[in-house]
């Protein structure tokens, strides 16, 4: 049976800001530092599209692992949807929503997963990888909400 992360990050800052914000590849990998996630095949920087792939390497408990994502659905600047095409978990879905509350955003996150390992996988979700996950998305929404809202240089210098 899978399991759902709901999470919902005021930002201030304009929604298609916010929005290649979310899909840049660069932001991930700083908001993961903490793992040494980096990106190692497909995209490696920049902005993510539609039907492109990532492969991330990271360490989670303790064990480096490899996950390779795909972008499925995109629709400027209100949502974007990522799956997992080769990883570790049995299954999952990223959708994510931005929505324009005058020049604020209100980004959503659905995070459903599954675990390998049937009855076994579901105990490990409950007792800890919905936390784990929820942590680790909570981080990155922080970084994105960071960036997004950190004040912009005029240009041409200050």
């Amino acid at each position: 049976m899978p399991s759902q992360i709901l999470l919902a990050t005021h930002i201030n800052a304009p929604v298609e800001k916010v929005f290649d914000i979310a899909r840049n590849i660069d932001v991930h990998v700083e908001s993961t530092s903490h793992t040494g996630e980096r990106a190692i095949a497909g995209r490696t920087s920049g902005l993510i599209g539609l039907g492109e792939t990532v492969t991330w390497r990271a360490k989670h408990f303790g064990i480096w692992q490899n996950l390779t994502s795909k972008i499925t659905e995109m629709e400027y600047p209100n949502y974007f949807t990522d799956i997992q095409v080769e990883g570790a978990f049995k299954s999952f879905t990223h959708e994510h929503y931005f929505y324009p509350i005058l020049n604020q955003t209100m980004m959503r996150d659905i995070f459903t997963f599954e675990s390998p390992g049937g009855i076994f996988g579901e105990a490990v979700n409950f007792l800890f990888l919905s936390n784990y996950m929820t942590r680790l998305l909570v981080k990155r929404n922080e970084v994105i909400k960071q960036i997004a809202e950190a004040p912009q240089l005029p240009k041409g210098g200050a």
